[in-house]
């Protein structure tokens, strides 16, 4: 007979490799079923199996009934929910007849809201993801006349917006919404997330570029000391070395090619206790593998560098007295944005408050405080009157939104 130890595993084992076929004819655990096993154990089946099926929550009805619950709540979900609209328009001040540049058209969630707020307004609807431009096109049908697509990243819009009849001061308020748009992070195909298994692309374009690098090439080509240093800069990791040996090791063996491939080596170096130990601002919990997932896009698709463009874009087109939003999502973002409202030398170190400065001679963890921040003298930018307060989403809408947990809302006006 098996020890009480092999029975568990055995249980385990079945459980963990049940093909997906077979679910139809199975029903979420009860304590009937585990009724030969100790109390303790099969309440730790039973959590494992939920875990199978729902991540989020515990479930004790069928697994037919459960499908159908998840269908009816993706189909009730909306498409894509835009972070701080009326924050936003709030500041735009939009009157009618004016020019709004949406520098990241996305899947238009602002861009309807501002069309809606003012009458006669004109939106010229940017984006560098073919899928978001088609989305624009829709746009512009509903709207004619009103919306004018433009497909191209940040550093192309230089050349692309003349043919609009947009040059220096033709604009009156734009609106820059950095980073990943929902629309992308939930299409599998696409390779943003690390919980939908689909190719390793992570590339903004879509195919615009077929030779432009995707996040496969770089976990495949780069080596060791190249894939720690994109992991420390791009997604501030603190186990660079840990991370970067792992997937070398499991390249040596295969080629890695899809997004649940690369988020299970990243967790297999990590012991099952640190594999969702980290908390993200919800204090819910966050795989090891997101801060790798982000330095490979941001990489990818070199943002930073685009957002910076994307900003002198603003700067350049802007009537006097015009307005700009800019939301960030994370601190890269954010201290980029913060240090070009204030005119700093990008390629400069960034300047610290004392209190900064203190805690780096003490070994102690760096935050960014919004407080900190109001208190630092930076120099005055000849282009902007920016207002230092970063906007936050309030706990309401992070409730009913939780991408919108991390979203920052810097804005300044045009001199």
């Amino acid at each position: 007979m098996c020890t009480p130890n092999l029975h568990f595993c055995f249980y385990m084992f079945v459980l963990a490799q049940m093909p997906l076929y077979c679910s139809r004819f199975m029903v979420a655990p009860c304590k009937r079923t585990f009724g030969d096993i100790p109390d303790h154990r099969s309440r730790m089946i039973r959590r494992c199996w939920r875990k199978l099926w729902c991540p989020e929550r515990p479930y004790t009805g069928s697994v037919t009934e459960f499908r159908n619950s998840e269908m009816s709540t993706q189909s009730e979900k909306p498409f894509h929910t835009p972070v701080m609209v009326k924050e936003v328009l709030q500041f735009l001040d939009l009157k009618p007849g004016q020019v709004v540049l949406d520098l990241t058209f996305g899947a238009g969630g602002h861009s309807k809201v501002i069309l809606q707020s003012a009458p006669g307004v004109t939106v010229v609807a940017a984006d560098r993801d073919p899928r978001a431009f088609q989305m624009a096109q829709h746009l512009a049908e509903e709207y004619p006349g009103q919306v004018k697509p433009v497909l191209g990243r940040f550093s192309e819009l230089n050349n692309l917006l003349p043919a609009l009849g947009l040059g220096p001061g033709g604009v009156d308020a734009a609106l820059l919404d950095a980073g990943c748009s929902s629309m992308q992070m939930d299409s599998a195909e696409r390779g943003f997330s690390l919980s939908k298994d689909g190719p390793l692309d992570m590339r903004m374009d879509g195919e615009r570029y077929p030779d432009m690098p995707c996040a496969a090439d770089v976990v495949n080509a780069f080596d060791q000391q190249a894939l720690a240093s994109v992991l420390a800069a791009y997604g501030e990791e603190r186990h660079t070395r840990k991370i970067a040996a792992a997937i070398i090791q499991a390249r040596s063996v295969y080629t890695i090619s899809r997004t649940m491939q690369l988020a299970s080596i990243i967790a297999g170096a990590f012991p099952a206790s640190a594999l969702y130990a980290r908390r993200d601002r919800l204090q819910r919990p966050s795989h090891v593998a997101t801060k790798t997932f982000q330095a490979l896009r941001i990489f990818v698709n070199d943002e930073l560098n685009e957002l910076h463009a994307g900003l002198r874009v603003a700067q350049t087109l802007l009537c006097p007295k015009g307005r700009l939003c800019v939301l960030t999502f994370h601190s890269l973002e954010d201290r980029l944005t913060k240090r070009f409202l204030r005119g700093e030398d990008l390629a400069a170190p960034p300047r610290r408050s004392i209190r900064q400065r203190a805690k780096a001679r003490l070994g102690l963890e760096e935050e960014e405080h919004e407080e900190e921040e109001e208190e630092e003298k930076g120099r005055e930018s000849k282009y902007w009157v920016s207002l230092k307060k970063v906007i936050k989403p309030s706990e309401e809408e992070v409730q009913e939104n939780p991408r919108a947990r991390s979203a920052k809302l810097r804005t300044a006006v045009r001199r």
